[in-house]
Order: C-alpha cells, then sequence, then structure tokens
C-alpha cells in the first residue's frame, strides 16, 4: 500500500492548510496527546498531509527509551488517526455551512498496521492520509507515516462519527 506509489493521490497538490488553532478547533485532543502540528493539502472529502515535527522535549520519550528515543509505533498511527479526524471534521464543517457539527471522530478498527523504519527526536513525520470510503458515519481510510523519502508505518483504519 504505497500511496503516492499507486498514484492514489498527488500529496503536493495545494490544497488548504490548517494551523493548530484550527485543528484545536476540528478536534478534542490537546497536549500531551495532540499529536499532528500541522495539515496541509487538505482536499475536503479525500485526503490530506498532517506534519508532526519529533523532538526530544516530547513526553513518551522519558520512558520509550531513555538511552535511544523511539517514537512508539502506536502514537504513529494515532498521529495519522488525527489527522483524518481533522479532515473529516473540516469536510463536514464546510458541507455545513461553515457550523462545525457537534459529533466527535472514534477509532473503530486498525488493519494492516506495519512498522518500517523508527521514528527519533529530530525527524519530521509527513501523515498521509487518503479516504478509502464512507458510508453514512463510517469513514475508513488508508494511511502513511513518512519521514524524508522513507516509509515508517502504514495502516488502514476506520472511524466513526459520533455525537458526545
Amino acid at each position: 500500500m504505497n500511496l503516492a506509489k499507486d498514484n492514489i493521490i498527488d500529496f503536493d497538490a495545494h490544497g488548504i492548510t490548517l494551523g493548530l488553532t484550527e485543528i484545536q478547533e476540528l478536534i478534542p485532543h490537546r497536549y500531551p496527546f495532540l499529536l499532528i502540528d500541522r495539515i496541509e493539502n487538505v482536499r475536503l472529502g479525500e485526503s490530506a498531509v498532517g506534519i508532526k515535527n519529533v523532538t526530544m522535549n516530547e513526553w513518551y520519550f522519558q520512558g520509550h527509551f531513555p538511552d535511544h528515543p523511539v517514537m512508539p509505533g502506536v502514537l504513529i498511527i494515532e498521529a495519522l488517526a488525527q489527522t483524518a479526524a481533522a479532515l473529516v471534521m473540516k469536510t463536514l464543517t464546510v458541507q455545513n455551512n461553515g457550523k462545525k457539527p457537534g459529533d466527535i471522530v472514534y477509532f473503530m478498527s486498525i488493519e494492516e498496521a506495519k512498522f518500517r523504519r523508527v521514528v527519533a527526536p529530530g525527524d519530521v513525520l509527513h501523515l498521509k492520509v487518503v479516504k478509502d470510503r464512507a458510508r453514512g458515519p463510517v469513514w475508513k481510510f488508508k494511511g502513511e507515516a513518512w519521514v524524508g523519502d522513507e516509509l515508517a508505518d502504514e495502516a488502514i483504519f476506520t472511524a466513526m462519527i459520533a455525537s458526545k
């Protein structure tokens, strides 16, 4: 599942950019669990690229691992999911004439997760998500996390939009 190689989407195309303030308006995650800094190339209802600047100051490096800091793979998958959740909420907000729906996006499933490269302090993660399908409140995504031109993680995941 190589999203760029398979030409599923042109991730270099210019789209909407979401800064930290707008991301926080769209999804409920906050420090220390907000794992994305910016979202670029948002194509409503289709795809987006989240950006995570990995620094030594991340809370999880205190224990994972103190002498060899590695970003946990499950947190990289969570960062992909947060990128997808912001894409979903931005899409629904635009479809709702600028009114943010009072809903929240929950994880439903993770499939085919693969961890291919260590992510360490100083790396910049590019979190590429593409909607596979949306049926009612259920959205399925393919996601890849890249550091430069190296694939770090990938997964297929499903989320559900529900009332708080």
